[in-house]
């Protein structure tokens, strides 16, 4: 993968994130809606850490090579 696909999908998950932010119901967190948008948080939060740890072993797999 290129760096602009890692932007991208790095964009989508902030995105996802800032919009789940927002459905928050912070009286009530744990309840209805909030629960999803939690869970979905998370998942974000998800892709973006293996995305990093993708992008370091690419970077760990160049140095090897050269």
């Amino acid at each position: 993968m290129n760096k602009v696909i890692f932007i991208i999908l790095f964009l989508i998950a902030g995105l996802l994130i800032g919009y789940n932010v927002t459905q928050i119901n912070f009286e009530d967190p744990l309840n209805g809606p909030s629960t999803i948008a939690l869970i979905c948080i998370v998942a974000a939060l998800c892709a973006i850490v293996l995305l990093v740890i993708f992008m370091i072993s690419k970077k760990i797999q160049d140095k090897i090579k050269e």
